[in-house]
């Protein structure tokens, strides 16, 4: 009994079909993603060999999400949520298809795969809001964290295979074949939200534009609850993150070895994965400000001692902890965002988590990368993760209510059946 209790809680699968069906579909979809993501690598490093245009990648992807981000969110708290995210699917769908044809019948310019990049983004930018507002659609308040811990295995297990498995087909098909199956995986998506009710936003419609925008800005600024859930995510990403230094951690470190290189980031998604399966540990848990608090901690706590550790096996196994940290403070903040917005605001609040979720790695990796060339590897890891306990524990003294049991203080829509 005890063992069941602290697995995963897969109620939400087997009491809610349309949530079903959008977690099989949003599974299939982040695993080609993934895939895709090493074949627009590999094909733009064929084409140029330069780690400028490889790196161009990852800008591609971030700043249609960071410059759309909150007048997508203020769309999404105006129209047919349902209806907005087919139109985006079907968008990714089509990005995909063509990046399937330049693969198989000539290979376009590298520029050429980033343009197609930044629209297969557009439309992610749009849809990502749009989709996470549909867990408050379809499941009852009880059920809505272990709906977010369900959607966080998906992430990690896609996040842990995904690459892998690119690769593999990279290797065999080509990156055409890559796309493609991205692009089927799509399709499944598509069927996925087509099976959806109809999900108009209740209460006032957002106002258009920038006005729309204010709203939900004015909003975020005047709950303490969600604007300290944000605060902590970006102190954990902002101060601390590590990617950027694994290379060179490895080099001062560990003999420059590639094969412990390799060893890092999957430590972090095997500790992802290990607490999203265990996630009844925390998500029946009447404090999820506690938990966030906690396991945002226990990550800064985890990179601080990883840049003290000598020993790779030592050093690997704080990174799975870190890992697992992560997930336990991602699944407990979208929580506690879900619970405390009016359902008229949670685009735009979506968004506004979107942006901090995709901005705080990329800025937190800059940081990690000037403050290791001014001083070195470890004091970059180390000075982070103590920033990081710091900021955690100022966020955790100065906002009460995410000490406070769990109370919704937004009326939430009711789940709708099949």
């Amino acid at each position: 009994m005890g063992l069941r209790h602290a697995l995963v809680d897969v109620t939400p699968l087997r009491s809610s079909p349309p949530f079903r069906r959008l977690w099989i579909g949003g599974a299939l979809s982040g695993f080609g993603s993934q895939m895709t993501l090493v074949a627009v690598m590999f094909q733009v490093w064929q084409t140029t060999e330069s780690t400028a245009w490889t790196g161009a990648v990852g800008l591609a992807q971030a700043m249609p999400l960071v410059v759309l981000g909150l007048f997508a969110g203020s769309v999404v708290d105006r129209v047919d949520r349902r209806k907005l995210c087919l139109f985006t699917t079907a968008g990714q769908a089509v990005c995909s298809f063509l990046l399937a044809l330049q693969g198989f019948f000539g290979h376009l310019p590298a520029a050429g795969v980033l343009g197609l990049v930044v629209l297969h983004s557009c439309c992610s930018a749009v849809g990502g809001p749009a989709s996470r507002t549909f867990v408050t659609h379809l499941l009852p308040k009880h059920q809505l964290a272990a709906g977010l811990a369900l959607r966080r295995i998906s992430f990690q297990g896609s996040m842990l295979v995904g690459p892998a498995l690119g690769g593999l087909v990279v290797g065999g098909l080509g990156v055409g074949g890559c796309y493609l199956i991205d692009a089927l995986t799509f399709l499944v998506a598509l069927y996925s939200v087509s099976g959806l009710p109809p999900m108009s936003p209740e209460g006032e419609p957002a106002r258009p534009g920038l006005r729309g925008v204010l709203d939900g800005l004015t909003f975020l600024a005047g709950t303490p609850v969600i604007r300290g859930a944000l605060l902590t995510d970006l102190a954990v990403t902002v101060l601390s993150m590590p990617v950027s230094l694994f290379p060179l951690i490895n080099a001062e470190r560990f003999g420059d070895d590639p094969r412990a290189l390799g060893l890092f980031l999957t430590a972090i998604a095997v500790g992802g994965v290990a607490a999203s399966l265990f996630s009844g540990t925390f998500t029946r848990l009447p404090r999820p400000g506690l938990v966030m608090l906690g396991g945002s901690a226990t990550w800064g706590a985890a990179l601080t001692l990883f840049g003290l550790s000598p020993h790779p096996w030592a050093g690997l196994a704080f990174l799975v902890v870190a890992g697992a940290a992560d997930t336990v403070s991602v699944v407990s903040r979208s929580t506690i965002v879900q619970t405390h917005t009016p359902n008229e605001l949670l685009g735009r609040v979506s968004a506004a988590e979107q942006i901090v979720g995709q901005a705080g790695p990329d800025l937190g990796n800059l940081r990690g990368g000037l403050v290791a060339d001014a001083t070195s590897g470890a004091a970059a890891l180390v000075s982070g993760g103590l920033l990081c306990l710091c900021a955690v524990a100022l966020v955790g003294a100065t906002t009460p209510g995410l000490r406070r049991p769990s109370a919704v203080s937004s009326p939430q829509a009711t789940p709708t059946s099949p």
